[in-house]
């Protein structure tokens, strides 16, 4: 919680000087603008002062809750644009992690209880092409296949519980291979810890000791990386939102990079941030509950 301060501010200052220090600007279009127009642009949004105290004005609203307002929508707060764009994104992310948390460990404990067999090398190449193939490839296949072919689903838009679906479950897939591939290496290494063995020769049965015994210590590594992933499934995927037209938060960061506006993308990023760190603690917190020697004193 101390460093958490910190690091956004950190965070906040790279964002703001690279941001900057790309080529372009706000008001730069294919139609140039008037001079004193664009001077009159310049000073109204305070682009016309030195990039350190841009800084030093931005910390100051930052302080009293106030992202800004959007340099190319016109009207509108920073706020008001997440704001609008937050709760799609976290819908369509809770689902994916809920899809990935869920099958991967499901899938990960099968190859780890027939380590070495048929059916893990199967479901350990399935991992692999999952981590392997990008959302760009994965999300077109999705629709031709359930929207196009089968006319099961909606192929894009934001209408109802069925077109959450589809993207939850293309954003879902790298995640949820990476998830397999983690459980499979840790309870494979917890299941021949001596501690394990002595269960055995007790005579306690397999599906007690994998369950009570064997799972919570090979979900340590699956919490560590459980907390960025989070974050970034809450947080949507450009691609995915692009590919089927979701009004959320990854599309207005693409297009405030790409029309240089600045504080769109710094509040974007500020929230970004603000959910890894959430949700490290959060990771954090929930280490204590599944392994005991975590506790402090």
């Amino acid at each position: 919680m101390l460093t958490a301060v910190p690091t956004l501010f950190v965070l906040v200052g790279l964002s703001f000087f690279l941001m900057h220090a790309a080529p372009g600007g706000p008001f730069d279009s294919e139609r140039s603008l008037a001079p004193e127009v664009e001077a009159r642009l310049n000073a109204q949004f305070h682009l016309d002062e030195p990039a350190w105290q841009q800084f030093g004005r931005y910390l100051g609203g930052l302080l009293h809750g106030d992202l800004g307002p959007s340099l190319q929508y016109e009207g509108r707060s920073v706020a008001s644009l997440i704001g609008d764009g937050a709760p799609v994104s976290a819908a369509r992310g809770a689902v994916a992690l809920l899809l990935a948390l869920t099958g991967g460990v499901a899938l990960g404990a099968i190859a780890a209880l027939r380590r070495d067999s048929a059916l893990d090398r199967g479901l350990m190449l399935l991992a692999l092409l999952g981590l392997s193939l990008p959302s760009y490839v994965v999300a077109p296949l999705l629709i031709l296949v359930f929207a196009l072919a089968l006319d099961w689903l909606p192929a894009g838009g934001w209408d109802g519980p069925a077109s959450v679906l589809l993207p939850a479950v293309a954003l879902a897939l790298p995640q949820l291979a990476a998830i397999a591939r983690l459980t499979r290496g840790a309870l494979g290494e917890v299941l021949a810890a001596p501690w394990i063995r002595a269960a055995r020769a007790k005579g306690l049965p397999e599906r007690l000791i994998v369950f009570r015994h064997a799972l919570r210590p090979a979900l340590l590594p699956v919490l560590s990386w459980l907390g960025p992933a989070a974050a970034g499934l809450m947080t949507g995927s450009v691609v995915v939102e692009q590919v089927f037209g979701i009004p959320g938060i990854g599309r207005y960061f693409v297009q405030g990079a790409l029309n240089r506006d600045y504080t769109l993308v710094l509040g974007v990023v500020l929230f970004y941030g603000a959910l890894v760190v959430t949700f490290n603690f959060l990771v954090d917190l929930a280490y204590g509950l599944l392994d005991p020697r975590t506790r402090p004193a």
